[in-house]
């Protein structure tokens, strides 16, 4: 006998602006430098929505990454909630023995190349590569349908090329294909939802939502 239907919304967050980028030092679990005043400012502006709101997250996430810590601990101040423990799962890709290294010497020190092109050569040794990263997304979106209870509401803090891979993941989109960019604003709302009924698919509710940083693109 089939169980209950279920359905689950989970809302992937893109922490708030950081001290990382493609300048400076590879911002891995020890280079990451946490939020800039400016991205303090955007998680407040997005926990001050979520305050207001009708409906609240049942649970809170967030990746082990500073930048997604500090944004996730903003968002709780404001409702009340208290973080669950740090999933890695949900970080960016792992850069292994790079993170830290300023970018200008990456070349030089492990050697340059094009992770869209040579998708299964980790970033560094201990890295991961392309396909890997994806394949680890694919897997924490499968666990977050295994775990999921009907009517959960889950908020999770994590980067942008978690949510682009987990977009590529969940439209069957190779790794490797360039031909669109997803590069979500900080503190987006990007909306899945995961249903059991008429039969298991997850959907895409609503993509890069930043109305609570002023920023409305349809105004």
């Amino acid at each position: 006998m089939q169980g209950s239907p279920v359905t689950v919304d989970l809302v992937l967050v893109r922490h708030g602006d950081a001290h990382a980028g493609f300048t400076g030092p590879i911002s891995g679990h020890r280079g990451c430098r946490g939020l800039t005043d400016l991205g303090r400012t955007q998680a407040a502006a997005l926990g001050a929505r979520l305050a207001a709101a009708e409906r609240r997250p049942s649970r809170l996430l967030s990746s082990r990454l500073p930048r997604a810590a500090e944004t996730a601990a903003i968002i709780a101040s404001w409702i009340d909630d208290v973080v669950e423990a740090p999933d890695c799962d949900l970080c960016e890709l792992h850069p292994g023995a790079a993170d830290g290294l300023d970018w200008s010497e990456l070349d030089a020190v492990f050697g340059a190349f094009d992770m869209a092109e040579d998708i299964d050569r980790p970033f560094s040794p201990g890295g991961e590569s392309w396909r890997s990263f994806h394949e680890r997304v694919g897997s924490r979106l499968r666990r977050f349908a295994d775990e999921a209870r009907d009517g959960d509401f889950v908020l999770a803090v994590t980067s942008a090329g978690v949510i682009a891979a987990a977009l590529r993941q969940l439209f069957g989109t190779p790794a490797d294909d360039t031909a669109v960019r997803l590069t979500p604003t900080n503190t987006g709302l990007t909306v899945l939802r995961w249903t059991t009924a008429p039969q298991p698919t997850w959907m895409l509710l609503r993509y890069d939502d930043r109305t609570h940083l002023g920023d409305d693109v349809l105004r």
